[in-house]
Protein backbone atom coordinates (compact mmCIF):
# COMPACT_ATOMS: atom_id res chain seq x y z
CA UNK A 1 0.00 0.00 0.00
CA UNK A 2 1.64 3.39 -0.89
CA UNK A 3 1.33 6.79 1.14
CA UNK A 4 -1.41 7.85 -1.02
CA UNK A 5 -3.37 4.91 -0.51
CA UNK A 6 -2.64 4.63 3.65
CA UNK A 7 -4.10 8.68 3.17
CA UNK A 8 -7.09 7.49 1.57
CA UNK A 9 -7.80 4.35 3.94
CA UNK A 10 -7.90 6.74 6.53
CA UNK A 11 -10.11 9.05 5.21
CA UNK A 12 -12.75 5.81 4.46
CA UNK A 13 -12.32 5.08 8.24
CA UNK A 14 -12.95 8.72 9.40
CA UNK A 15 -16.30 8.52 7.05
CA UNK A 16 -17.20 5.52 9.10
CA UNK A 17 -16.58 7.86 12.20
CA UNK A 18 -18.68 10.50 10.72
CA UNK A 19 -21.63 8.77 10.65
CA UNK A 20 -21.84 7.54 14.21
CA UNK A 21 -21.49 11.68 15.47
CA UNK A 22 -24.41 13.79 16.45
CA UNK A 23 -25.88 16.92 14.19
CA UNK A 24 -25.15 18.89 17.33
CA UNK A 25 -22.10 17.91 17.97
CA UNK A 26 -20.96 18.54 14.18
CA UNK A 27 -22.40 21.99 14.29
CA UNK A 28 -20.47 22.74 17.46
CA UNK A 29 -16.91 21.51 15.44
CA UNK A 30 -18.18 24.03 12.72
CA UNK A 31 -18.45 26.90 15.01
CA UNK A 32 -15.39 26.30 16.85
CA UNK A 33 -13.34 25.67 13.05
CA UNK A 34 -15.17 29.66 12.42
CA UNK A 35 -14.20 31.16 15.97
CA UNK A 36 -10.49 29.67 15.74
CA UNK A 37 -10.11 30.95 11.82
CA UNK A 38 -11.34 34.66 13.32
CA UNK A 39 -9.24 34.60 16.27
CA UNK A 40 -6.42 33.19 14.24
CA UNK A 41 -6.93 35.45 11.46
CA UNK A 42 -3.29 37.23 11.80
CA UNK A 43 -1.29 33.81 11.02
CA UNK A 44 -3.80 32.90 7.84
CA UNK A 45 -3.20 36.02 6.61
CA UNK A 46 0.60 35.90 7.08
CA UNK A 47 0.50 32.71 5.21
CA UNK A 48 -2.02 34.16 2.33
CA UNK A 49 0.98 36.99 1.90
CA UNK A 50 3.73 33.71 0.83
CA UNK A 51 1.33 32.51 -1.56
CA UNK A 52 0.30 35.92 -2.77
CA UNK A 53 4.38 37.21 -2.82
CA UNK A 54 5.02 34.55 -5.65
CA UNK A 55 1.98 35.69 -7.74
CA UNK A 56 1.60 38.34 -10.64
CA UNK A 57 -0.94 41.08 -9.41
CA UNK A 58 -2.21 41.48 -12.93
CA UNK A 59 -3.11 37.59 -12.92
CA UNK A 60 -6.63 36.84 -12.37
CA UNK A 61 -5.71 34.31 -10.09
CA UNK A 62 -4.45 36.97 -7.71
CA UNK A 63 -8.10 38.45 -6.53
CA UNK A 64 -9.23 34.84 -5.73
CA UNK A 65 -6.38 33.72 -3.61
CA UNK A 66 -6.30 37.04 -1.85
CA UNK A 67 -7.45 37.03 1.66
CA UNK A 68 -8.44 40.13 4.05
CA UNK A 69 -10.10 40.12 7.67
CA UNK A 70 -13.05 41.15 5.81
CA UNK A 71 -13.08 37.87 3.82
CA UNK A 72 -11.85 35.89 6.45
CA UNK A 73 -14.94 36.87 8.46
CA UNK A 74 -17.12 36.21 5.70
CA UNK A 75 -15.73 32.39 5.59
CA UNK A 76 -16.13 32.09 9.12
CA UNK A 77 -19.82 33.71 8.67
CA UNK A 78 -20.30 31.24 6.29
CA UNK A 79 -19.44 28.28 8.41
CA UNK A 80 -21.63 29.48 11.03
CA UNK A 81 -24.70 29.87 8.50
CA UNK A 82 -23.95 26.08 7.51
CA UNK A 83 -24.06 25.16 11.49
CA UNK A 84 -27.69 26.41 11.58
CA UNK A 85 -28.75 24.40 8.70
CA UNK A 86 -30.39 21.11 8.77
CA UNK A 87 -29.02 17.98 8.49
CA UNK A 88 -29.37 16.49 5.26
CA UNK A 89 -28.79 12.77 6.36
CA UNK A 90 -31.11 10.70 7.15
CA UNK A 91 -34.02 12.51 5.60
CA UNK A 92 -36.77 9.80 4.73
CA UNK A 93 -37.54 10.95 0.99
CA UNK A 94 -39.94 8.36 0.29
CA UNK A 95 -42.10 5.45 1.87
CA UNK A 96 -44.10 2.52 0.61
CA UNK A 97 -45.28 -0.19 1.73
CA UNK A 98 -45.67 -3.24 -1.02
CA UNK A 99 -49.02 -5.42 -1.04
CA UNK A 100 -47.12 -8.24 0.43
CA UNK A 101 -46.02 -6.36 3.37
CA UNK A 102 -42.53 -5.16 2.71
CA UNK A 103 -41.95 -1.56 3.93
CA UNK A 104 -39.67 0.24 1.70
CA UNK A 105 -38.13 3.91 3.02
CA UNK A 106 -35.67 5.69 0.90
CA UNK A 107 -33.18 7.40 2.96
CA UNK A 108 -30.70 9.84 2.41
CA UNK A 109 -27.03 8.74 2.97
CA UNK A 110 -23.40 10.62 2.73
CA UNK A 111 -21.31 9.72 -0.35
CA UNK A 112 -18.66 8.68 2.36
CA UNK A 113 -15.09 10.84 1.20
CA UNK A 114 -15.75 12.98 -0.87
CA UNK A 115 -12.41 14.38 -3.08
CA UNK A 116 -12.14 18.28 -4.03
CA UNK A 117 -9.42 19.56 -6.77
CA UNK A 118 -9.38 23.20 -6.74
CA UNK A 119 -6.83 26.05 -7.48
CA UNK A 120 -5.93 29.32 -5.88
CA UNK A 121 -9.28 29.43 -3.54
CA UNK A 122 -8.59 29.55 -0.15
CA UNK A 123 -11.96 29.68 1.14
CA UNK A 124 -12.70 26.60 -0.62
CA UNK A 125 -10.78 24.83 2.07
CA UNK A 126 -12.89 26.01 4.07
CA UNK A 127 -16.39 25.61 2.60
CA UNK A 128 -15.66 22.17 1.40
CA UNK A 129 -15.10 21.51 5.42
CA UNK A 130 -17.86 22.36 7.10
CA UNK A 131 -20.39 21.28 3.73
CA UNK A 132 -18.45 17.83 3.80
CA UNK A 133 -18.62 17.46 7.66
CA UNK A 134 -22.42 18.52 7.95
CA UNK A 135 -23.39 16.20 5.08
CA UNK A 136 -21.58 13.24 6.92
CA UNK A 137 -18.45 12.80 4.94
CA UNK A 138 -15.18 12.87 4.69
CA UNK A 139 -12.83 15.37 2.49
CA UNK A 140 -9.72 15.01 0.56
CA UNK A 141 -8.70 18.31 -0.83
CA UNK A 142 -6.04 18.76 -3.73
CA UNK A 143 -5.80 23.23 -3.74
CA UNK A 144 -3.60 24.50 -6.28
CA UNK A 145 0.42 25.04 -5.73
CA UNK A 146 -0.25 28.93 -5.39
CA UNK A 147 -2.57 28.25 -2.31
CA UNK A 148 -0.10 25.98 -0.93
CA UNK A 149 0.99 28.24 2.15
CA UNK A 150 -2.71 29.63 2.93
CA UNK A 151 -3.99 26.20 2.69
CA UNK A 152 -1.60 24.46 5.05
CA UNK A 153 -2.51 27.18 7.90
CA UNK A 154 -5.92 26.33 7.17
CA UNK A 155 -5.71 22.61 7.57
CA UNK A 156 -3.26 23.12 10.88
CA UNK A 157 -5.93 25.29 12.19
CA UNK A 158 -8.97 22.78 11.36
CA UNK A 159 -7.33 19.48 12.39
CA UNK A 160 -6.84 20.85 15.90
CA UNK A 161 -10.45 21.93 16.14
CA UNK A 162 -10.78 18.17 15.17
CA UNK A 163 -8.95 16.81 17.97
CA UNK A 164 -9.78 18.76 20.69
CA UNK A 165 -13.32 17.49 19.52
CA UNK A 166 -12.50 13.50 19.83
CA UNK A 167 -12.29 13.61 15.62
CA UNK A 168 -10.00 11.88 13.28
CA UNK A 169 -8.38 14.78 11.52
CA UNK A 170 -8.52 12.29 8.20
CA UNK A 171 -12.01 13.34 8.46
CA UNK A 172 -10.53 16.77 6.12
CA UNK A 173 -7.39 16.08 4.42
CA UNK A 174 -5.09 18.10 2.44
CA UNK A 175 -2.98 16.85 -0.64
CA UNK A 176 0.36 18.38 -1.30
CA UNK A 177 2.25 16.36 -3.67
CA UNK A 178 3.56 16.63 -7.12
CA UNK A 179 0.84 16.23 -10.31
CA UNK A 180 1.47 12.70 -9.71
CA UNK A 181 -1.15 12.41 -6.68
CA UNK A 182 -3.58 14.10 -8.57
CA UNK A 183 -4.05 11.17 -11.11
CA UNK A 184 -3.72 8.55 -8.38
CA UNK A 185 -6.56 10.05 -6.69
CA UNK A 186 -8.83 10.57 -9.95
CA UNK A 187 -8.51 6.82 -10.33
CA UNK A 188 -8.53 5.68 -6.68
CA UNK A 189 -12.19 3.78 -6.90
CA UNK A 190 -13.47 2.15 -3.91
CA UNK A 191 -11.38 4.81 -1.72
CA UNK A 192 -13.18 7.80 -2.83
CA UNK A 193 -17.12 7.92 -4.09
CA UNK A 194 -17.03 11.28 -5.90
CA UNK A 195 -14.84 14.04 -7.23
CA UNK A 196 -15.48 17.46 -7.59
CA UNK A 197 -12.83 20.01 -9.67
CA UNK A 198 -13.66 23.36 -9.06
CA UNK A 199 -11.57 25.86 -11.36
CA UNK A 200 -11.43 27.26 -14.76
CA UNK A 201 -12.22 24.92 -18.02
CA UNK A 202 -8.72 23.04 -18.09
CA UNK A 203 -8.57 22.01 -14.85
CA UNK A 204 -12.29 20.70 -15.12
CA UNK A 205 -11.40 19.08 -18.53
CA UNK A 206 -8.40 17.44 -17.06
CA UNK A 207 -10.21 15.69 -14.20
CA UNK A 208 -13.37 14.54 -16.86
CA UNK A 209 -10.89 13.45 -18.84
CA UNK A 210 -8.98 10.96 -16.42
CA UNK A 211 -11.16 10.47 -13.83
CA UNK A 212 -12.05 6.33 -13.02
CA UNK A 213 -13.87 7.74 -9.87
CA UNK A 214 -17.23 9.87 -11.18
CA UNK A 215 -16.98 13.18 -11.13
CA UNK A 216 -19.62 16.13 -11.07
CA UNK A 217 -18.20 19.38 -13.13
CA UNK A 218 -18.55 22.68 -11.68
CA UNK A 219 -16.68 25.42 -12.03
CA UNK A 220 -16.66 27.42 -15.96
CA UNK A 221 -18.82 30.51 -16.31
CA UNK A 222 -18.78 32.06 -19.34
CA UNK A 223 -21.85 34.51 -18.22
CA UNK A 224 -24.43 36.74 -20.73
CA UNK A 225 -27.03 39.44 -19.89
CA UNK A 226 -29.13 39.84 -22.83
CA UNK A 227 -31.23 43.21 -23.18
CA UNK A 228 -33.73 43.17 -24.78
CA UNK A 229 -36.27 45.39 -27.09
CA UNK A 230 -38.21 46.18 -24.29
CA UNK A 231 -35.35 46.59 -21.32
CA UNK A 232 -35.42 49.39 -18.79
CA UNK A 233 -32.17 51.34 -19.76
CA UNK A 234 -31.51 52.37 -16.11
CA UNK A 235 -32.28 49.22 -14.96
CA UNK A 236 -29.99 47.52 -17.41
CA UNK A 237 -27.14 49.36 -16.70
CA UNK A 238 -26.78 48.88 -12.93
CA UNK A 239 -27.27 45.12 -13.87
CA UNK A 240 -24.88 44.80 -16.14
CA UNK A 241 -22.01 47.04 -14.52
CA UNK A 242 -23.07 44.57 -11.18
CA UNK A 243 -22.58 41.53 -13.31
CA UNK A 244 -19.29 42.23 -14.54
CA UNK A 245 -17.80 44.31 -11.74
CA UNK A 246 -18.83 43.16 -8.71
CA UNK A 247 -16.08 40.24 -8.50
CA UNK A 248 -14.54 39.88 -12.04
CA UNK A 249 -12.47 36.85 -11.03
CA UNK A 250 -14.97 34.40 -10.03
CA UNK A 251 -17.42 32.02 -12.32
CA UNK A 252 -20.54 34.13 -11.82
CA UNK A 253 -19.27 37.26 -13.41
CA UNK A 254 -20.47 38.69 -17.04
CA UNK A 255 -18.86 37.71 -20.16
CA UNK A 256 -21.05 38.87 -22.76
CA UNK A 257 -23.49 41.48 -23.42
CA UNK A 258 -26.05 40.98 -26.32
CA UNK A 259 -28.22 43.62 -27.00
CA UNK A 260 -31.17 44.04 -28.79
CA UNK A 261 -30.27 46.02 -32.33
CA UNK A 262 -33.18 48.48 -31.69
CA UNK A 263 -31.61 50.02 -28.58
CA UNK A 264 -28.13 50.32 -29.74
CA UNK A 265 -28.42 53.91 -29.83
CA UNK A 266 -28.56 53.24 -25.95
CA UNK A 267 -25.77 50.89 -26.02
CA UNK A 268 -23.52 54.04 -24.90
CA UNK A 269 -25.61 54.71 -21.75
CA UNK A 270 -26.02 50.87 -20.46
CA UNK A 271 -21.64 50.43 -20.66
CA UNK A 272 -20.62 53.95 -19.24
CA UNK A 273 -20.28 52.39 -15.96
CA UNK A 274 -18.35 50.36 -17.33
CA UNK A 275 -16.04 53.11 -18.99
CA UNK A 276 -15.62 54.48 -15.35
CA UNK A 277 -14.28 51.43 -14.05
CA UNK A 278 -12.14 50.95 -17.08
CA UNK A 279 -13.58 47.90 -18.58
CA UNK A 280 -12.18 46.68 -21.66
CA UNK A 281 -14.77 46.02 -24.47
CA UNK A 282 -14.57 43.84 -27.37
CA UNK A 283 -17.39 44.85 -29.81
CA UNK A 284 -19.01 43.21 -32.69
CA UNK A 285 -19.07 45.89 -35.93
CA UNK A 286 -22.95 46.81 -35.08
CA UNK A 287 -22.00 47.59 -31.45
CA UNK A 288 -18.39 49.10 -32.04
CA UNK A 289 -20.03 51.92 -34.37
CA UNK A 290 -22.50 52.30 -31.43
CA UNK A 291 -19.93 53.14 -29.09
CA UNK A 292 -17.47 54.55 -31.06
CA UNK A 293 -16.74 58.30 -30.08
CA UNK A 294 -18.25 57.83 -26.21
CA UNK A 295 -16.59 54.80 -24.89
CA UNK A 296 -13.27 55.09 -24.25
CA UNK A 297 -11.40 54.91 -26.83
CA UNK A 298 -8.59 52.91 -24.90
CA UNK A 299 -10.32 50.33 -23.82
CA UNK A 300 -13.06 49.79 -27.26
CA UNK A 301 -11.76 46.60 -29.07
CA UNK A 302 -13.19 45.22 -32.42
CA UNK A 303 -14.25 41.29 -31.85
CA UNK A 304 -12.72 38.62 -32.82
CA UNK A 305 -13.87 35.13 -32.64
CA UNK A 306 -12.40 34.06 -29.71
CA UNK A 307 -14.01 37.05 -28.01
CA UNK A 308 -17.06 35.08 -27.85
CA UNK A 309 -17.49 32.27 -25.62
CA UNK A 310 -14.27 33.17 -23.25
CA UNK A 311 -14.34 33.16 -19.78
CA UNK A 312 -12.24 36.73 -19.04
CA UNK A 313 -11.68 36.45 -15.16
CA UNK A 314 -10.57 40.06 -15.74
CA UNK A 315 -12.00 43.57 -16.60
CA UNK A 316 -12.92 42.60 -19.63
CA UNK A 317 -16.47 41.29 -21.63
CA UNK A 318 -17.73 41.05 -25.33
CA UNK A 319 -20.39 42.91 -26.20
CA UNK A 320 -22.77 41.46 -29.60
CA UNK A 321 -25.67 43.21 -31.20
CA UNK A 322 -28.55 40.42 -32.04
CA UNK A 323 -32.31 41.24 -34.47
CA UNK A 324 -34.33 39.16 -32.39
CA UNK A 325 -35.01 36.86 -29.34
CA UNK A 326 -34.36 34.13 -30.71
CA UNK A 327 -31.13 35.01 -31.93
CA UNK A 328 -30.01 35.84 -28.55
CA UNK A 329 -31.05 32.89 -27.10
CA UNK A 330 -29.27 31.04 -30.05
CA UNK A 331 -25.68 32.96 -29.22
CA UNK A 332 -25.97 32.25 -25.60
CA UNK A 333 -26.74 28.39 -25.84
CA UNK A 334 -24.07 28.61 -28.44
CA UNK A 335 -21.05 30.67 -26.67
CA UNK A 336 -22.45 30.03 -22.62
CA UNK A 337 -21.32 27.38 -20.15
CA UNK A 338 -24.55 26.12 -18.53
CA UNK A 339 -23.79 28.34 -15.52
CA UNK A 340 -25.93 31.69 -15.30
CA UNK A 341 -27.58 34.05 -17.97
CA UNK A 342 -29.66 37.51 -17.61
CA UNK A 343 -32.14 38.33 -19.59
CA UNK A 344 -33.02 42.35 -18.87
CA UNK A 345 -36.86 42.85 -20.57
CA UNK A 346 -39.83 44.38 -19.50
CA UNK A 347 -41.53 41.80 -21.80
CA UNK A 348 -43.18 39.30 -19.75
CA UNK A 349 -43.36 36.67 -22.81
CA UNK A 350 -39.85 36.99 -23.34
CA UNK A 351 -38.18 36.44 -19.97
CA UNK A 352 -40.97 33.66 -19.86
CA UNK A 353 -39.09 32.07 -23.27
CA UNK A 354 -36.06 33.24 -22.49
CA UNK A 355 -35.58 31.14 -18.85
CA UNK A 356 -37.34 28.25 -21.03
CA UNK A 357 -35.23 28.19 -24.39
CA UNK A 358 -31.61 29.16 -22.54
CA UNK A 359 -29.66 26.02 -21.21
CA UNK A 360 -27.76 27.00 -18.23
CA UNK A 361 -28.45 25.91 -14.42
CA UNK A 362 -29.68 29.07 -13.53
CA UNK A 363 -30.98 31.93 -15.68
CA UNK A 364 -32.18 35.67 -14.52
CA UNK A 365 -34.52 38.47 -15.46
CA UNK A 366 -33.68 41.82 -14.54
CA UNK A 367 -31.16 40.89 -11.96
CA UNK A 368 -26.97 40.39 -12.52
CA UNK A 369 -25.77 36.62 -12.64
CA UNK A 370 -23.37 37.75 -9.46
CA UNK A 371 -26.15 36.00 -7.36
CA UNK A 372 -25.09 33.04 -8.22
CA UNK A 373 -23.64 31.48 -4.94
CA UNK A 374 -24.89 28.71 -2.72
CA UNK A 375 -24.59 31.04 0.21
CA UNK A 376 -26.82 34.02 -1.20
CA UNK A 377 -29.44 31.40 -2.69
CA UNK A 378 -29.49 30.60 1.45
CA UNK A 379 -27.81 27.14 1.24
CA UNK A 380 -25.09 28.18 3.23
CA UNK A 381 -22.57 27.75 1.08
CA UNK A 382 -21.43 25.56 -1.88
CA UNK A 383 -18.78 23.32 -3.05
CA UNK A 384 -19.00 24.44 -6.30
CA UNK A 385 -21.57 25.21 -9.41
CA UNK A 386 -22.76 22.17 -10.81
CA UNK A 387 -22.90 23.21 -14.99
CA UNK A 388 -23.73 19.49 -15.59
CA UNK A 389 -27.73 17.74 -15.35
CA UNK A 390 -27.08 14.88 -13.55
CA UNK A 391 -27.71 14.55 -10.07
CA UNK A 392 -26.82 18.03 -9.07
CA UNK A 393 -26.86 21.69 -11.02
CA UNK A 394 -26.61 25.25 -9.99
CA UNK A 395 -25.24 25.84 -6.57
CA UNK A 396 -24.21 22.48 -4.91
CA UNK A 397 -24.33 22.41 -1.06
CA UNK A 398 -25.69 19.62 1.97
CA UNK A 399 -28.33 18.14 0.04
CA UNK A 400 -26.25 17.68 -2.94
CA UNK A 401 -23.59 16.11 -1.02
CA UNK A 402 -25.86 13.16 0.21
CA UNK A 403 -26.93 10.21 -2.07
CA UNK A 404 -29.42 7.85 -0.98
CA UNK A 405 -30.32 4.22 -0.30
CA UNK A 406 -33.10 1.79 0.38
CA UNK A 407 -34.14 0.59 3.35
CA UNK A 408 -36.23 -2.68 3.72
CA UNK A 409 -37.99 -4.13 6.60
CA UNK A 410 -39.91 -7.28 6.14
CA UNK A 411 -41.52 -11.04 8.12
CA UNK A 412 -39.75 -13.54 6.25
CA UNK A 413 -41.76 -12.62 2.70
CA UNK A 414 -39.94 -14.78 0.19
CA UNK A 415 -40.07 -13.88 -3.67
CA UNK A 416 -41.89 -16.53 -5.14
CA UNK A 417 -39.62 -18.98 -7.86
Amino acid sequence: MNNLETTLTASRRASLALLEMSDEKINSILVSIADALEANADSILEANAKDLARLDPENPLYDRLQLTHERIASIAGDMRNVALLESPVGRVLGHRVLPNGLDLRKVSVPFGVVGVIYEARPNVTYDVTSLCLKSGNACVLKGGKDALDTNKASIGLIHRVLAENGLPEACVTLLTGSHGETEELLKARGLVDLIIPRGGRRLIEAVRNNARVPVIETGAGVCHAYFDATGDKELGAKVIHNAKTRRVSVCNALDCLVVHSSRLSDLPDLCHLLGDDRVKIYADTRAYEALAGSYPSDYLLKAVDESFGSEFLSMAMAVKAVDSLEEAIAHVNRYGSGHSETIITADDDASNRFGTMVDAACVYTNAPTSWTDGAQFGLGAEIGISTQKLHARGPMALDELNTYKWLISGNGQLRPR
